[in-house]
């Protein structure tokens, strides 16, 4: 018997995307229910192992199973969870997980799990590298950017010093210049006062 407010069970349940390692389940909900989440209860058939995945909050349909081990039998069922309780279990499902050996060559599901993690952590040092990379061609690039303009900068202060060893001259010759403005300014303002006496 369920409950009035509580949802009614998960409808189609069917798993998809079988691996060695995962699967995906997938339900579907009768509608006009109100479903705020799902339980699945994972199992598998020899009883070694069980699982209670629950999440709330949630319009998924759909679930990845995890961790499996290969070449394996399951039994899953799903619940649906309304605002005042969970659904019936539905229907139970049963698949069966690929082998290892259909996809990478192992002798067993440990080995299996161990080469399946040593690529993750390949893919990882993989982008951890070329970000370190990255980050060293720009300091070589940072560094001879600086070397360039020191040495720019030294060029500059070479041909400054050079230019100085020749301004003298120069200098003696420009305050003659206007000195000899000066003086004939004050030769012309008093010409131009007698003019006017």
């Amino acid at each position: 018997l369920t409950h009035p407010d509580r949802p009614p069970s998960p409808v189609n349940v069917t798993v998809t995307q079988l691996k060695a390692n995962s699967a995906t389940v997938s339900w579907d909900v009768p509608e006009g229910d109100v479903v705020i989440g799902y339980a699945i209860l994972q199992q598998r058939q020899d009883g070694q192992m069980q699982r209670f995945i629950r999440e709330v909050n949630t319009t998924n349909r759909a679930c990845v199973l995890w961790d499996l081990a290969e070449d394996a039998d399951y039994i899953i069922q799903v619940q649906s969870i309304g605002l005042y309780g969970e659904s019936q279990a539905s229907k139970r499902v049963h698949f069966r997980t690929l082998k290892e050996t259909d996809r990478l060559p192992s002798n067993s599901s440990n080995q299996g799990d161990i080469t399946m993690e040593g690529l993750d952590k390949d893919r990882q040092l993989q982008t951890g590298e070329i970000i370190i990379i990255v980050a060293v061609l720009l300091m070589w690039a940072a560094v001879i950017a600086l070397f360039c303009r020191q040495y720019d900068i030294i060029k500059d202060n070479d041909s400054n010093n050079n230019k100085e060893k020749t301004k003298p001259s120069s200098e003696h010759s420009t305050p003659e210049r206007p000195s000899g403005g000066l003086l004939r300014s004050k030769k012309k303002s008093p010409s131009v006062n007698i003019i006017e006496v």
